[in-house]
């Protein structure tokens, strides 16, 4: 897993966690490769875990 982590910032828009739908201020992570934001490491790392499930059902669906 690779990720950017950005202390002190604010996204230049108002934009809430990919996973948990929180408002981002403070700081967040950013995945290095999709740029998709995160409130914390926690989120990230939930979303990683699970994305092979979710991305399994919705091949499954088409």
């Amino acid at each position: 897993m690779r990720f950017i982590l950005v202390n002190g910032r604010t996204p230049f828009r108002k934009t809430s966690c990919l996973w948990c739908c929180e408002e981002i201020d403070g700081g967040y992570l950013r995945d290095a490769r999709t740029l998709l934001r995160y409130c914390g490491y926690e989120c990230f790392a939930l979303h990683h875990e699970a994305a092979p499930l979710i991305e399994g059902r919705t091949r499954a669906a088409s």
